[in-house]
């Protein structure tokens, strides 16, 4: 799925992807909202919890892929901070995942299972990126967007008595000055500002894709 890239608009390179990630992101969407109630039925989060598991409980992952494939001297530490973190997070993911159970028998079963691997495709692709910029923007833009994916996780942990896992992930304030750092010039910032939007739009797809199945439960 291809979006359009954000226009200059006068402000910072940090301030635009940030823009970004609040409109076209997890924020935006209705399905984390539904998924984070006391009230949501546990075999749509233990669907939900699956479909992540397939997409961020991978080793190598988005953040791993971007390191190798975009060696930014000023991302270093970041890097470092990131790939740390999302060992852990994969691991709270899949523990929360096994506790909710397997997902549930839908409809059109085969249909979500191509889907979803065309959204890993998609992703380890923008991950792997050589162009300059694509992949840090990618590995940005899933640590941005994570917090909001975090809802219905810590949601699920505290529904089946486990313990929910601190979010050792870099900040929003050390991602805006990373991103200030490394947007010297207009090809990086198109391309980290690339790499953002398609990822984003492989998380949006994916919520897209769990309403569906939902509503074809009944």
């Amino acid at each position: 799925m291809i979006v359009a890239i954000a226009n200059r608009d006068g402000c910072d390179a940090a301030e635009r992807l940030s823009r970004i990630v609040l409109a076209d992101g997890s924020a935006g969407h209705v399905a984390p909202v539904r998924l984070a109630r006391a009230d949501a039925l546990l075999r749509d989060v233990a669907d939900a919890l699956h479909q992540l598991c397939s997409l961020h409980g991978r080793h190598p992952g988005v953040v791993d892929y971007a390191v190798r494939a975009d060696q930014h001297p000023a991302a270093a530490e970041w890097f470092e901070q990131a790939a740390a973190a999302f060992a852990d997070e994969r691991a709270y993911l899949i523990r929360v995942s096994a506790a909710a159970g397997p997902p549930p028998g839908t409809p059109r079963q085969a249909a979500a299972e191509a889907a979803l691997a065309a959204q890993r495709h998609a992703i380890d692709l923008l991950a792997r990126s050589v162009r300059p910029g694509c992949a840090l923007g990618a590995a940005i833009g899933v640590t941005l967007d994570w917090p909001v994916i975090r809802r219905p996780l810590d949601a699920a942990a505290i529904r089946l008595g486990l313990d929910t896992l601190p979010n050792h992930l870099p900040s929003p304030a050390q991602t805006m000055r990373l991103i200030d750092t490394v947007t010297g010039d207009g090809p990086i910032e198109r391309a980290m500002t690339f790499g953002l939007q398609q990822l984003l739009a492989q998380h949006r797809g994916l919520w897209d894709l769990l309403v569906a199945r939902a509503e074809s439960r009944g």
